[in-house]
């Protein structure tokens, strides 16, 4: 209803489309009884219209139908309400700075005036007409076409009527005529392909009951370095059900299980692989076509919300891959949105990844940035999550990154840092440690970029914790090798020191190290027969444990599977019936509980006065010897790792006179090993050795690692 004028008379026109509709009446709710206007049918499709001669002013109305079928339904106007989002979120959004564009934009439950519905908002500046279809209009666009808020490029109606549970996409017209069928942008919930239509749905009904763990969280807001032992988990192939057609577990039913055995393997956070929505499987969750909803995988978005809510419970964080570097090019999704490169550039040397196939956003666009801050947010906001681990940070940060000559265009100063993305990374970094103080931020970045882990206002990029892509690499050269060559390799285990404390590193052995013929981590090792293997694992994983850094493993490296991963199926947890992989899982599980029960090792890890080597230079004996101490070192620990395969007794300086009780060997029975040791501790003797002027001799079996704690009054 709107004022108009109509052979010279002033009043107001209603029109209405309505489909199936034989009558209609508009329905004026001032007077009681209500009085009643009939319309006029001006086209058989159902377009009705009436004219209000002598009414100065619109008025509260609904329409009354009658269909076909005999059915009468009365209810009011979608074009009736004002919009519901007003200039300044539409300010806001062009500019970039609306924080919270999830809670704006997308499709809400709303009362308005005492009318309940679903207000719809989606950003299509280059559409000359969106509608919302859905079940509830048999997908027709022409019955509920959104009104342009202007200049803003946003599309806004609110629907009476609706509630949570209704199936909807936006139906968009292009410059050329061309229309298109896009599910929402900012959707909460999706069904499944091959429909992958956006489900009105309410993701803050759910009610938390988290308030210590939160309050906990910020209270250590500003200790970055605090034990962390993560473990990466892909929700699908963790556990399944082979008695229920194999299928994955549930968010409700992987909670308790997940969380009874991550306490009892020491980790302190669970990191989940993308769960935000994408329509294939095999893409892991990192190409994306929902950024703002759990998959609907395994469960509702109120089942994920549970999910969070029972580990927090149990003690543990989460921790969530989120991906803002790439996004795929399904058709119903981002991709030329409204017909034209929304989203992505324009000019593929800039707008597509060459690796994936994927296409890049537009970093340097207000609505864009906006977009993912937001988005980020959301899972901050919603679901609780104690950190995002940023995937690709790489290919964010540089325009060459994976491209030959002539296929990238320089920034604006002829280099090739990416000027946009690092301003985006560096706002919401920011904008996250403002609104969510505790919550950690982790880039999966394999350059030497500088900075990459230090606060924006001292130049960096403002991430807590960076992957060590180095280390990981550096090392697992080395274990790849057989034990009789590793003497010409040892700079792969020294190295990483020189770099060490430039950045606050996570020392991660990830899914990416796992899968493609990379082989498992246990058919990694240099080795010919599972024992040896086996043994190098240990030994592999107590040097990383003590080396310095926060922890990360991948699932199913904890008990030494040996298959490569894969998503589609479940890990191979009968092996934990063989020494040799229950043994593995065993030490991690001990050396969880080393590293967070001791402050030398969970709160040093960035300390460089806490890490001091005892042998590196040996590499004829394939040894590396190293202690991790508190700053003043009253705790000291001795970390003896040996790489070779032969027996050796080996003399090691030590700084401290009296007793170094052995707290962990690799070779014990109880991990899968020989037994051979060393009785429990070394006492020194006056023999100077590396600089000391006492010293410990150690047995080192082949491929061991031995911790070694002083004594204090020894």
């Amino acid at each position: 209803m709107h004022p108009c004028t109509y052979r010279r008379s002033r009043g107001v026109v209603v029109r209405a489309f309505l489909r199936d509709a034989v009558a209609c009446e508009v329905v004026d709710l001032r007077s009681s009884p209500p009085k009643t206007h009939a319309m006029t049918i001006v086209a058989a499709e159902g377009l009705f219209e009436l004219f209000i001669a002598k009414q100065p002013d619109v008025f509260r109305y609904q329409l009354r139908v009658r269909y076909g079928n005999g059915e009468y339904r009365q209810f009011f106007d979608p074009y009736c309400f004002l919009p519901t989002l007003g200039d300044q979120d539409l300010y806001l959004f062009n500019e970039g700075n609306e924080h919270r564009a999830y809670a704006k934009f997308g499709a809400h439950v709303r009362d308005l005036g005492g009318v309940k519905g679903v207000a719809f908002s989606v950003w299509a500046p280059s559409a000359t007409r969106v509608s919302v279809v859905g079940n509830f209009n048999h997908w027709d666009g022409r019955f509920h076409p959104m009104r342009s808020l202007g200049a803003s490029g946003v599309w806004e109606l609110f629907v009476p009527g609706l509630g949570e549970g209704e199936l909807y996409k936006y139906e968009i017209r292009d410059q050329n005529g061309t229309v298109r069928l896009k599910t929402d942008p900012y959707g909460t919930y999706f069904e499944g392909p091959p429909g992958n239509a956006a489900i009105v749905c309410n993701p803050a009904r759910f009610a938390w009951t988290d308030g210590a763990w939160m309050e906990r969280r910020r209270a250590q807001a500003a200790q970055l370095d605090r034990p962390i032992s993560i473990y990466e988990v892909h929700l699908g192939s963790w556990k399944r059900k082979p008695e229920d057609a194999d299928r994955p577990l549930s968010y409700r039913e992987l909670a308790p299980q997940l969380a009874d055995y991550a306490v009892e393997m020491g980790f302190t956070h669970i990191e989940v692989m993308p769960l935000a929505e994408h329509p294939f499987d095999g893409s892991w969750g990192y190409q994306v076509t929902g950024f703002f909803a759990p998959t609907h995988r395994f469960g509702s978005p109120e089942d994920f919300a549970w999910f969070v809510d029972y580990l927090h419970g149990r003690g543990l964080g989460v921790i969530l891959d989120w991906v803002p570097a790439h996004f795929p090019r399904d058709s119903f999704a981002l991709a030329e949105f409204d017909g034209t490169h929304l989203y992505e550039h324009t000019d593929p040397r800039q707008g597509a990844h060459m690796d994936w196939g994927t296409l890049i956003f537009n970093y340097g666009r207000n609505e864009v940035r906006c977009f993912l801050i937001a988005n980020a947010l959301a899972w901050l906001d919603r679901y609780h999550l104690d950190g995002l681990r940023v995937d690709a940070v790489a290919s964010m940060l540089y325009l060459d990154y994976s491209r030959q000559e002539g296929q990238w265009i320089p920034n604006r100063y002829g280099g090739r840092e990416n000027l946009e993305a690092i301003d985006f990374l560096r706002r919401v970094n920011d904008l996250v440690h403002s609104y969510y103080p505790g919550v950690a931020m982790i880039a999966e970045e394999s350059t030497s970029f500088a900075g990459v882990s230090r606060p924006t206002k001292d130049g960096g990029l403002g991430f807590d914790y960076k992957w060590n892509m180095g280390w990981m690499n550096d090392t697992l050269r080395y274990f790849a090798k057989e034990p009789i060559v590793r003497r010409w390799h040892h700079n792969d285990l020294t190295f990483g020191m020189l770099y060490q404390y430039a950045e606050n590193f996570v020392t991660v052995f990830s899914h990416d190290e796992v899968v493609h013929g990379k082989a498992s981590m246990l058919f990694k090792m240099g080795a010919w027969h599972i024992g040896e293997k086996a043994a190098n694992l240990r030994t592999l994983y107590a040097h990383t444990w003590m080396w310095p850094g926060k922890k990360l493993l991948f699932m199913g490296s904890e008990f030494a599977q040996s298959r490569e991963w894969a998503h589609d199926r479940s890990l191979d947890w009968h092996l934990c019936q063989y020494p040799d992989h229950e043994g593995v899982r065993l030490l991690v599980r001990d050396l969880n509980r080393l590293y967070t029960s001791e402050p030398v090792l969970g709160r040093n890890d960035f300390n460089p006065q806490g890490f001091r080597w005892l042998t590196c230079h040996d590499a004829d004996a394939n040894l590396l010897a190293y202690l991790r101490s508190d700053p003043g070192e009253d705790t000291l620990f001795a970390v003896v790792c040996h790489f070779g395969g032969g027996k050796r007794d080996y003399r090691i300086g030590v700084p401290r006179r009296g007793f170094w009780r052995e707290v962990l060997n690799t070779n014990s029975e109880f991990y899968g090993g020989s037994g051979l040791g060393n009785d429990g501790g070394r006492t020194a003797e006056e023999v100077e050795r590396d600089g000391f002027s006492q010293s410990i001799v150690v047995t080192l079996p082949p491929l061991s690692a031995f911790v070694f704690k002083w004594q204090a009054g020894q």
